[in-house]
């Protein structure tokens, strides 16, 4: 099996980071997520918050560009995960990447297999009040100013519109058959795409 790169987009409350954590266990990968900025902090001796704090946001108030470098944070910060994400691809690993607007990146690797997951806004405010034991109007508050910045970062520095289902390979309802299913349907037919694919 050649090299392969699985990029899961996601609407808050979707469990499409679970399903993207179970599909690296699946296929023996790394998960990259928003680890990749501990991994940054560590090797530059930065702070791994001061990250956290700008990750998938994009650029706010006025900033300047001086040959093609930004001085906004977040697009600093946005740039050093596009550029490890594209490192690790051109190094030939295969893994699963949650959101970076990865499938939009990496875009032109043969490897890639993009996936976005949604869900029924019932289902996933359930599962962020279960997660986060919150009551219904709160995990509805947050979930919509989760998606609300998901999707503006995301048609800030892509060119596809975020969850618009022409720029993934598969777009999935998690509330259909579950978290778990859901993740074990996809794993069946990735691994029949790249068994497929090496047969070829």
């Amino acid at each position: 099996m050649g090299q392969f790169i699985i990029s899961v987009g996601r609407e808050y409350g979707s469990g499409g980071h679970e399903i993207a954590s179970r599909l690296a266990e699946k296929f023996n990968v790394p998960l990259y997520d928003r680890n990749m900025l501990d991994q940054m902090a560590e090797r530059n001796g930065i702070d791994a918050e001061e990250l956290h704090k700008h990750e998938e946001t994009k650029r706010q108030g006025l900033t300047r560009t001086v040959r093609g470098h930004s001085s906004s944070v977040q697009d600093q910060i946005a740039q050093l995960q596009f550029d490890f994400i594209r490192n690790k691809a051109e190094s030939g690993e295969s893994f699963v990447v949650v959101g970076r607007c990865s499938e939009n990146v990496l875009r032109g690797f043969p490897g890639l297999i993009s996936i976005f997951v949604r869900g029924e806004e019932e289902a996933k405010t359930e599962r962020i009040c279960r997660l986060y034991k919150l009551n219904k109007l709160e995990a509805k508050a947050k979930m919509f100013r989760h998606d609300k910045k998901r999707k503006a970062y995301h048609n800030y520095y892509s060119k596809m519109k975020w969850g618009d289902s022409r720029g993934y390979d598969f777009c999935v309802n998690s509330s259909l058959m579950g978290v778990e299913a859901t993740a074990d349907a996809l794993y069946t037919m990735i691994s029949d795409y790249l068994k497929n694919k090496a047969e070829q």
